[in-house]
């Protein structure tokens, strides 16, 4: 048994989870500066107390649509990788769950491929799916060629 924490978002309707250890932050995204030519997820770049960071936004990066007009105001969750600093910006941060790892099943084969490479697993709750993120391949997964995954 291996328990682990799993913090969970919201994004286009759907819940997905994120291994808190791989959470530094939960922050409104705020005063981001667009960068020209960068990919398409690449909302731009923001001052996070100091700290340079890439505010990815989630709906782009998983093919979703865009968030409604009048929408309530997007979180991000703070996520470095690789020393850079990532800002991955959901619909809501909801809650943080403890789960079983062996409890985790493998994604269905009939995944879009987008998702596919960056689900390791899901996991069964008494009333829905929750589906984990791996996400610094979410982040970063073609970005270092300024292409979309």
């Amino acid at each position: 048994m291996s328990v682990r924490d799993y913090v969970t978002v919201r994004v286009g309707g759907h819940l997905f989870g994120i291994e808190a250890l791989s959470i530094q932050d939960v922050f409104y995204p705020r005063n981001i500066t667009p960068v020209p030519l960068a990919a398409h997820e690449i909302l731009g770049v923001l001052n996070l107390r100091g700290r340079i960071v890439t505010a990815v936004c989630a709906r782009r990066r998983l093919g979703l649509q865009p968030r409604e007009a009048g929408a309530p105001e997007p979180k991000a969750v703070g996520i470095e990788v690789g020393g850079d600093n990532y800002g991955l910006i959901v619909d809501q941060v909801e809650s943080v769950m403890k789960l079983d790892s062996d409890e985790m099943i493998p994604p269905p084969d009939n995944l879009p491929p987008r998702w596919a490479e960056i689900i390791p697993g899901v996991f069964r709750l008494p009333d829905s799916l929750l589906v984990i993120f791996d996400a610094p391949r979410l982040l970063t997964a073609g970005l270092q060629l300024g292409v979309a995954a």
